[in-house]
């Protein structure tokens, strides 16, 4: 075989191989805890909804992908499997609440309908609901 077949296979060789270690960091990267992560915006689950109603693009440039600490009255708590949890804030609009996932949560059952609760986690976007994904409770007022 020639030199530069050898170089040539090498090169891609080596690239395909980089390739696959960086996705298989990606896939392993482990989420950013919410619970300790400094909030880009505090606001209460009202005003945020009423924010994406209002004018969603100018509220999804500043809100999407931004760690939010959000204040609300818990309208409905969904358990999902594997402790997985899903909880929704009142917005004062039947239509449309927000919607907070938990990647995984202890103890579920302290978590009441009615209660006001503020929780931390990152803003996912608007489809009819505010949606924030890996959420951790930062208070729970009785």
């Amino acid at each position: 075989m020639k030199t530069y077949v050898k170089i040539a296979l090498s090169v891609v060789l080596f690239i395909a191989v980089s390739a696959i270690l960086a996705a298989l960091m990606l896939y392993n990267k482990k989420h950013a805890d919410t619970a300790k992560a400094k909030p880009d915006f505090i606001v209460t689950a009202t005003s945020l909804q009423k924010e994406f109603e209002d004018n969603e693009a100018t509220a999804s440039a500043r809100y999407v992908n931004k760690i939010l600490e959000v204040t609300g009255i818990i309208a409905v708590v969904t358990p999902l499997a594997n402790n997985h949890l899903n909880l929704s804030l009142k917005t004062g609009n039947e239509m449309s609440n927000v919607i907070c996932a938990f990647p995984a949560i202890a103890d579920p059952s302290k978590l009441k309908t009615g209660e006001e609760v503020t929780l931390r986690g990152e803003c996912s976007g608007f489809l009819m609901d505010v949606l924030l994904k890996n959420c951790a409770i930062i208070r729970n007022k009785k």
